[in-house]
C-alpha cells in the first residue's frame, strides 16, 4: 500500500468518525452546527496540508528521477565516445 493512500484512507476515516460522532452526540442544533463548522475547517487545513506533503515528495521523487536522467545519460555519452576513439584509433 502507497503512502499517499494510506494518508488519504486516515484522512477520510477520520472525518467520517468525528462527523458521526458530532451527530450522534447529544447537543444543540446551534452547538452541533459550530462543531461541523470546525471539524470541516480542521479536515480542510488537513487535506491542504497532506496535499503539500504529497506534492514535496513528488517534487523529490521528480527531482531524484532527473537527476539519474542525467548520470544516466552522462554514462552512455562517454561510451559512445570512447567507441568512436576506438574505432577512430582502429
Amino acid at each position: 500500500m502507497s503512502a499517499g493512500k494510506f494518508i488519504a484512507g486516515f484522512v477520510v476515516g477520520g472525518a467520517i468518525g468525528a462527523i458521526a460522532g458530532i451527530l450522534l452526540a447529544p447537543k444543540s442544533g446551534e452547538e452541533t452546527r459550530k462543531m461541523l463548522a470546525d471539524s470541516a475547517q480542521d479536515l480542510a487545513k488537513r487535506a491542504d496540508e497532506t496535499a503539500k506533503q504529497i506534492q514535496t515528495k513528488a517534487d523529490d521523487a521528480l527531482s531524484e528521477l532527473q537527476k539519474k536522467g542525467e548520470e544516466i545519460k552522462s554514462k552512455i555519452q562517454d561510451l559512445v565516445n570512447k567507441n568512436k576513439d576506438a574505432n577512430a584509433e582502429a
